[in-house]
């Protein structure tokens, strides 16, 4: 094996853009800018799925990205960028400098070759017209074969320089026995000029040439193919700006108190920072001095800014706007949430759902059935009409090349997912949107979901003399410090007892630990009354409202009870109004206890919840409901809702949430905001009806152009400019869903909430 890339083996080479998992698994992310279609995709993937310690192989032709996991013991990276190279293409890891160097070489080099192509297609265009419209006037065979010259002259350049790129990935594919779509492309460009020159050399004077039909090939395709590559910038430019947004250096306290300017990439958990005003915050931390507000539009779409005090948490790429903070750094690197939604966007970009997957196998075997019937037809017409046998096959091989059907799914997913990035949802996999599409009952969860999630604790009800309030509260956070559930976060924002240990976290039910050698639980009545012997407050009525009761106990004894208030959110009334009005089911599955369960129901206008539910009860449920037909879906923001989010058709998990049900989502709601989920189902719709239209317009064009161009009705020319239109407008009609959000039925924000607005697309 060639020593070209041993050195992307080096730990310290690899840290920068190779992911290290568990068990020994490492994912990678490379740029694989040689890749022209689908089929250059399944070489890559079927040359690396042999290797050992291959795990998983996906390769996007719209995005040009290999995404590679592999058990590092197993298997060297260096290895499998070899394997990519023998392929005949050219691996480079991902990132931010490799991507907008690589960007902007091929802009230039692309704009040259068409700056090329045009210049020529305008001069050889005066050539031909001079002799077409010399044939009426009887021009003389010294000016004729002087502007035959000067043709070809002209048209080299143009077909070996402008043109070399499907030559390059013609010959790399039939080299390899395989035919990429630069494949029919090739053969036509090539066959018409080097017809031309032997007939310039040594054919007859009169003879019909196709220098003209040549140089317009090569200019169109390459339109269309700068169009394309300018989509696909766009479309991808989202999990960019997000990695972009972290600044190169950072101001870190050193021991003597003073600050000293270093890297971002050297930081540390508790490094100390200073964050002045205007500043981009380089690394997840936590304040510890200073108040402020923070700008996190970037990372999930809403323009409000958030303040922050001492305690309070700040994301890496966010922007602080108002006084200096003291930050002490929590994650660093690709440990950061901003990391976190740059891994899962490309990871759904790269993913190819079903439809784009039939789309594949179908383009695959459609260019060699194109070759097959070119050449099929280019022998039928030389007994028709043999002087019209090659400008027919050069048609249909131009004609019908499969370029729009390869582009129809992956460029309407790119553009789809950038845009709901920059609306603050991220689609952690490539079937979310497929699936979001369809669904038609979607399940709740309360806690988080549907109230803020921000609990309060509005009473605390002493049950046992000897314990005061402050040290029922106390006990209460050291219990709770290592939960994100929403009310351990209000329990926990007091001083704590000390440090609880040997911590038993009860999904949907409480916690049981120890402190100070004693033995506590937190959590409902019925878990707390399984240690004390006693039923937990029996009179204990909450009158309906949104509150919900969290008891105290320990063996011997009711201890505590903290009485919570989570309101509902703002925009959640109008968009269940909004899901209805798209036709969605809608109902609650929910943890807490009936009577709050019920109050937000009622609320809501929703006839259909559960209460008290454990994990495996919500999961249960959702499966009966699946076995009377339809797609479901399924937000929620807990540890408990992993399990039934997991088994959701597509789950959705809201921001603030907990990791778990982050790992086990489709898509995350990073804002929080119940308005992006409307905007995520109608994107979705929408995404879904633009792949068919792609689709539908791919396969109805290659039906009406390929029996027109076997007939001889369309010229050469007409060809290209056909194939290079057809391509153009499925790339145009993709990116309409980067438009600022004017989906079907689409809805905007109001200061009351979500407002249906009339459909414009």
């Amino acid at each position: 094996m060639s020593n070209t890339y041993l050195a992307f083996d080096r730990p310290d080479v690899a840290a920068t853009f190779v992911r290290r998992g568990k068990h020994q698994t490492s994912e990678v992310l490379l740029l694989v800018e040689d890749i022209r279609c689908t089929a250059c995709c399944l070489a890559i993937e079927k040359a690396l799925a042999p290797l050992a310690g291959i795990t998983e192989v996906q390769v996007n032709p719209a995005t040009r990205h290999a995404r590679i996991q592999w058990n590092s013991a197993q298997l060297s990276l260096s290895r499998i960028m070899q394997t990519i190279a023998d392929c005949g293409f050219t691996p480079l890891p991902l990132s931010d400098d490799t991507v907008a160097a690589v960007q902007r070489e091929q802009s230039r080099a692309a704009l040259r070759r068409l700056f090329v192509a045009g210049l020529g297609m305008m001069q050889l265009m005066t050539y031909a017209v001079a002799t077409y419209a010399g044939a009426f006037d009887g021009i003389s065979d010294t000016y004729l074969e002087f502007f035959r010259l000067l043709s070809l002259l002209v048209a080299t350049p143009v077909v070996f320089y402008s043109a070399g790129p499907f030559f390059r990935g013609a010959i790399r594919d039939l080299v390899r026995g395989r035919a990429g779509m630069d494949v029919p492309v090739a053969v036509a460009i090539g066959l018409a000029y080097l017809a031309s020159v032997l007939i310039v050399l040594f054919g007859k004077l009169h003879t019909e040439i196709y220098f003209d039909s040549v140089v317009m090939f090569t200019f169109f395709l390459s339109c269309g193919r700068f169009i394309e590559m300018v989509a696909r910038h766009r479309s991808i430019g989202s999990g960019e700006a997000l990695a972009q947004s972290v600044p190169a250096t950072a101001q870190r306290f050193d021991a003597g108190g003073g600050t000293t300017t270093v890297p971002t990439r050297i930081l540390q958990v508790n490094d100390r920072l200073l964050i002045r005003s205007g500043e981009t915050i380089p690394a997840d931390a936590v304040v510890t001095r200073g108040e402020s507000s923070t700008d996190e539009a970037l990372l999930t779409g809403e323009s409000v800014p958030r303040r922050k005090r001492p305690g309070d948490t700040v994301i890496a790429g966010s922007l602080n706007l108002g006084a200096p903070l003291e930050v002490k750094v929590t994650r660093t690197g690709a440990d950061t949430i901003l990391s976190g939604i740059s891994h899962m966007l490309e990871r759904a970009q790269d993913e190819r759902p079903r439809i784009a997957l039939l789309a594949d196998r179908v383009a695959g075997w459609f260019v060699a059935a194109v070759l097959l019937f070119a050449t099929s037809v280019g022998i039928a017409w030389l007994s028709i009409d043999a002087a019209r046998a090659l400008p027919v096959a050069l048609s249909v091989l131009v004609v019908t090349c499969p370029c729009a059907l390869s582009l129809a799914t992956p460029a309407a997913l790119s553009a789809a997912t950038g845009w709901l990035s920059r609306r603050g949802v991220l689609v952690t996999r490539g079937t979310a949107l497929e699936k979001l599409a369809r669904v038609d009952t979607l399940f709740l969860d309360k806690t988080g979901t549907l109230t803020t999630g921000r609990l309060e604790v509005v009473a605390v009800a002493c049950l046992e003399p000897e314990l005061s309030e402050t040290r029922c509260r106390a006990i209460a956070a050291s219990l709770e410090a290592g939960s994100t559930h929403p009310v351990a976060t209000a329990l926990g924002r007091h001083a704590s007892a000390g440090k609880a240990l040997d911590i038993e976290d009860h999904a949907g039910r409480g916690i049981e630990a120890s402190v100070d050698n004693v033995r506590y639980r937190i959590g409902s009545a019925d878990f707390v009354s399984e240690l004390t012997g006693h039923t937990a407050d029996p009179g204990f009525d909450d009158h309906g409202n949104v509150y919900g009761a969290v008891y105290l106990g320990r063996a011997d004894r009711l201890l505590a009870r903290f009485t919570l208030e989570d309101a509902i959110r703002p925009e959640t009334l109008a968009a269940v109004d909004a899901l209805r009005q798209r036709g969605v089911e809608l109902a609650i599955l929910s943890g807490d206890s009936a009577a709050p369960v019920a109050s937000v129901a009622s609320q809501l206008g929703i006839d259909d919840f559960t209460p008290a539910l454990m994990p495996d009860q919500k999961l249960d449920i959702l499966r009966a409901r699946r076995r009377h037909g339809g797609t479901i879906a399924m937000i929620g923001d807990g540890i408990n809702d992993a399990p039934v989010l997991a088994g959701a058709d597509v789950s959705l998990a809201m921001g603030s949430g907990a990791a778990m049900a982050h790992a086990s989502a489709d898509l995350v709601l990073v804002s929080s905001n119940l308005h992006r989920l409307v905007e995520s189902i109608d994107t979705a719709r929408k995404t879904v009806r633009i792949i068919r239209q792609n689709i539908s317009w791919a396969i109805g064009y290659n039906a009406v152009a390929l029996p027109l161009a076997a007939a001889g009705f369309v010229a050469p020319w007409m060809a290209a400019i056909g194939m290079s239109a057809s391509s153009i407008l499925v790339v145009l009609n993709s990116l309409r869903l980067g438009r600022s959000g004017r989906s079907p039925q689409s809805v905007r924000e109001s200061r009351d909430g979500i407002v249906a607005e009339p459909t414009l697309s």
